[in-house]
C-alpha cells in the first residue's frame, strides 16, 4: 500500500501536465466547436475547418486560443480533482482493485464526473464566453449593429468592442448574478460530465485490459494511448447533444434572432423545433478530435510515469 502514497502526488503532476499539453494542442478545435454549437440560422460556418480557417483571417493565429489562459488555468484542478476522485471512488467501490466490476466503475466515474464539475461549470462558462465573441463581432457587423436586446457582460456601449477578458467576465458576473453567474448551466455540466464519465472509464479499463500483457504487468502505451483515444471519442460523440444544449445555455451574449434559453428542457425543445433533431449532433466531430487526443495524451503522460520522474529528482 505505500505505493498508493507515492501515486497521488504523481497523479496530479500527471494529470497537471496531461492537461496543460492537451489544451495547449486541441484548443482551437473546441472553439471551432463552440462557434459551430453555437451558430444558427444562416451558417456562418461550414464546418470545422472552415471555421478555424475564418477565425485565423479574421482575429490571427492567437484569436483561435480565445479563452484558453481560463483552460490553462483552471484544467489542471480539474484534472486532479478528476483522476484523485476516480480513484478515490474506484478503492472505495472495489475491495480488491483488481477485480473489474463495471457496475463499480461506471459508479467511480459518476463520483468522478460530479467533483470535477466545481471547476469545470465556471471554467466552461468563461471559455465560451470568450470563445464566442469573435462569432458575435461578425455576425453583429454582419446586422448592421443593431441593438444588442441581451445583456451584455460590459458597462457601456463604447467598451463593448473591448475584448473581453475572463477576469472582466467572471467579475462581471459575481457583480450581477453572484455565484450562480459563474455557475450557470451546471445542471447541463452535470448532465454532459457524468454520462460521459459513466461510458469512458469502464470502456477505457476494458479496452486497455485487451493489451494486458503478462510480462510487463500493464498494456503497452501505444495500447493505452489508442484505448484513451478510443474511449474518449466514443463517448464524446455520444453526449454531444448534452453538450450542445450546455454550449448554448451558458452562452450569454446572442447574436439577432438567435433564443435565449429559460432551462435545458427549454433550450432543448426549441432545438428541436427550429433546427431539427441533427442540430443536436453540431460540433460532433469536433469534440471527437478535441477529446481523443486529450485522453490519449492524459493516458500517455500517466504510462510514461512523467509524475513519478519529477518526484524522483526531489528525493
Amino acid at each position: 500500500m505505500a505505493h498508493q502514497d507515492l501515486s497521488i502526488t504523481a497523479k496530479l503532476i500527471n494529470g497537471g501536465v496531461a492537461g496543460l499539453v492537451g489544451v495547449t494542442c486541441v484548443f482551437p478545435i473546441d472553439l471551432a466547436k463552440t462557434r459551430l454549437q453555437n451558430q444558427h440560422g444562416k451558417a456562418m460556418y461550414k464546418g470545422m475547418i472552415d471555421c478555424l480557417l475564418k477565425t485565423a483571417r479574421a482575429e490571427g493565429f492567437f484569436g483561435m486560443y480565445r479563452g484558453a489562459a481560463v483552460n490553462l488555468t483552471l484544467v489542471t484542478p480539474e484534472k486532479a480533482i478528476k483522476l484523485a476522485a476516480n480513484d478515490f471512488f474506484r478503492q472505495l467501490l472495489m475491495e480488491d482493485g483488481m477485480q473489474r466490476n463495471l457496475k463499480m466503475e461506471m459508479l467511480a466515474g459518476c463520483g468522478a464526473g460530479m467533483c470535477q464539475v466545481v471547476v469545470t461549470s465556471p471554467m466552461e462558462m468563461l471559455k465560451i464566453q470568450l470563445q464566442d465573441a469573435g462569432r458575435l463581432a461578425v455576425h453583429r457587423q454582419g446586422s448592421a449593429s443593431a441593438p444588442s436586446t441581451s445583456r451584455s457582460y460590459t458597462t457601456g456601449s463604447a467598451s463593448t468592442h473591448k475584448r473581453p477578458s475572463a477576469t472582466l467576465i467572471a467579475r462581471e458576473l459575481l457583480r450581477t448574478q453572484g455565484l450562480a453567474g459563474l455557475y450557470k448551466g451546471l445542471g447541463a455540466t452535470l448532465l454532459r460530465d457524468i454520462p460521459f464519465s459513466i461510458i469512458y472509464f469502464p470502456l477505457f479499463a476494458n479496452l486497455n485490459n485487451l493489451g494486458f500483457n503478462e510480462f510487463a504487468g500493464k498494456a503497452s502505451f501505444a495500447h493505452s494511448f489508442v484505448s484513451g483515444c478510443v474511449a474518449g471519442s466514443v463517448a464524446a460523440v455520444a453526449v454531444t447533444p448534452l453538450d450542445v444544449l450546455k454550449t448554448r445555455i451558458q452562452t450569454l451574449k446572442k447574436g439577432l434572432g438567435e433564443d435565449m434559453y429559460s432551462g435545458i428542457t427549454d433550450c432543448a425543445r426549441k432545438l428541436w423545433i427550429q433546427e431539427g433533431p441533427s442540430a443536436f449532433m453540431k460540433g460532433a466531430g469536433c469534440r471527437a478530435l478535441v477529446i481523443a487526443p486529450l485522453f490519449g495524451i492524459a493516458q500517455g503522460v500517466y504510462f510514461i510515469g512523467i509524475g513519478e520522474r519529477i518526484l524522483k529528482c526531489f528525493e
